[in-house]
């Protein structure tokens, strides 16, 4: 018969929403015919002039219906409809049969062929296109279900890969516990089959295990907890488990990874039994330094009250021989004798400093009060009163706070640190400007002078027992700034110098609310 007749197109009907469909008679004009009352549904229309040429396209493509004519030559619609179903690819596709005779035997025979229609000629145009839009719109129903059990299909299987590719055990469980799917690493940990696994409660592996609540479709994701898990041959073990939920059309799914924390709580137990350890050592060498500490202060302490009567009398025996003599040693002599006096002094001096840094040491033991710190720096202004006229010195002091503390050592605090201002002075009269502020940890007070500095170097150096920084230059005795230390530590807080020489210092001292 004549060459085929078909449609060129640029894109798959897939791409661009349409379906094909068949023509197949041996009249052109009839194909024809056909061809005009379908082209306003737009789809792709291929057309065949024989049941041969119709045969080949069947191969070659899927369609949504196939218009056969009956009465063709050599092979006549029946027989092609036969050789269309013989086909597994072709054997839902539905035929609709186009015939001018109305034969009840043709009726039975094309209905046993499978057939789902007949149309009779002459065609009305609005009830072909009725019909054939049926089935274009089952096909099209048919792909749009097809591509979505692809898409689920390759959804499953990226999410079975990413389950599979877990580091840790993973099993998905539904909100009663079930196991809907494991991984591969589920079987080694718990010593299981997957198929074992599937359908099984997770409280045989995990007796503790608990669902999230379920009135949270999206709940956040539970923190890593220990729990003890089961395997196969009742062996227990230590698991670290991470759950997380999602829901699905079928309902709350739960994933649970699953890691053998044996080693880890092997880990642990030693780290614990370590510390335990470590703090009984600790505790036993706090108290023996508390012991140690103890004694030498003990020691300190009566050192300081037992020298003091064997100084006073070297004392007092070097100035009755000086009256004794009266005036007749010589020079040297007398200059020996004033070296005796100048430093037994000093040693009286020294003792009394020692005593007062193991007062202010263990005062830090004694209960808190409200401490008014404006009328602490008045006490220690009055003490200084004599020195601050001497020296034509001012101070200078801001609004202070009321804080919970102890007076005696804030008042010997204040007081050395205007003490050691004014002893450190510079040619110009001394000032002396306290203040505080308020900080997150507490307060910060500020003792700034305008000294004659310290070099940064020595900044720790001058908080030390008996320091002293210019020698017999300067008197005192090198411990006011450690009596500050201790003070200051004492109640909890810490102190730092800052200064540059010749510019003065500024003495900084925290204390905790």
């Amino acid at each position: 018969m004549g060459a085929t007749l078909r449609f060129a197109t640029r894109t798959t009907p897939e791409e661009s929403g349409r379906v094909k469909l068949l023509l197949v008679d041996d009249d052109e004009s009839n194909l024809l015919a056909l061809q005009a009352i379908l082209e306003p549904l737009g789809q792709e229309l291929m057309l065949a002039q024989n049941g041969t040429e119709a045969l080949r396209m069947c191969l070659e493509h899927d369609f949504a219906a196939i218009l056969l004519d009956v009465r063709m030559p050599e092979m006549d619609g029946f027989e092609t409809a036969e050789m269309i179903r013989a086909r597994k690819r072709s054997l839902q596709t539905p035929i609709l049969f186009v015939t001018a005779y109305r034969s009840d035997e043709q009726l039975f025979r094309g209905y046993n062929l499978g057939a789902v229609d007949f149309l009779f000629k002459p065609i009305v145009p609005e009830i072909l296109q009725s019909k054939v839009n049926v089935f274009v719109d089952l096909r099209r129903t048919e792909q749009l279900l097809r591509r979505k059990a692809e898409e689920l299909a390759s959804a499953e299987q990226r999410f079975r890969a990413v389950l599979e590719a877990a580091p840790d055990a993973m099993v998905i469980t539904n909100q009663d516990g079930i196991i809907q799917l494991a991984n591969s690493r589920a079987d080694t940990l718990f010593g299981h089959s997957r198929e074992a696994l599937i359908g099984r409660d997770i409280h045989s592996l995990l007796p503790a295990w608990e669902c999230p609540n379920e009135n949270q479709p999206h709940p956040p994701p539970a923190a890593e907890m220990r729990l003890g898990a089961h395997r196969d041959d009742g062996s227990p073990f230590p698991a670290e488990i991470t759950r997380n939920s999602f829901l699905t059309p079928d309902g709350l799914l739960i994933t649970t990874a699953i890691r053998d924390a044996t080693d880890q709580a092997h880990a642990e137990a030693k780290i614990q039994k370590t510390n335990l350890e470590l703090e009984k050592r600790v505790a036993e060498r706090t108290a023996a330094l508390r012991y140690s500490n103890e004694a030498l202060r003990q020691f300190a302490w009566a050192a300081s009250h037992d020298l003091q009567e064997p100084i006073r009398t070297v004392v007092t025996y070097s100035q009755w021989l000086s009256q004794l003599m009266n005036g007749s040693l010589g020079s040297r002599e007398s200059k020996m004798l004033a070296t005796i006096e100048q430093h037994a002094a000093r040693l009286n001096q020294l003792l009394g400093g020692l005593r007062q840094y193991i007062q202010v040491s263990d005062s830090g033991q004694q209960a808190r009060t409200t401490v008014d710190c404006n009328a602490v720096v008045k006490a220690a202004a009055w003490n200084l009163q004599a020195m601050i006229q001497e020296n034509g010195a001012s101070l200078e002091c801001d609004p202070l706070p009321v804080i919970a503390s102890l007076e005696l050592p804030l008042v010997q605090l204040f007081q050395n640190l205007i003490s050691n201002a004014i002893k450190y002075r510079s040619e110009q009269p001394p000032v002396i400007k306290i203040s505080a502020k308020t900080e997150e940890s507490g307060w910060t007070f500020s003792i700034k002078d305008n000294g004659i500095g310290i070099d940064p170097k020595y900044f720790d150096y001058i908080f030390g027992v008996f320091r002293r920084l210019h020698g017999s230059q300067k008197s005192g005795t090198g411990i006011g700034l450690a009596i500050c230390r201790a003070a200051v530590e004492r109640l909890g807080g810490r102190i730092w110098v800052e200064s540059t020489p010749g510019t003065g210092s500024t003495f900084h001292v925290s204390l905790p609310i």
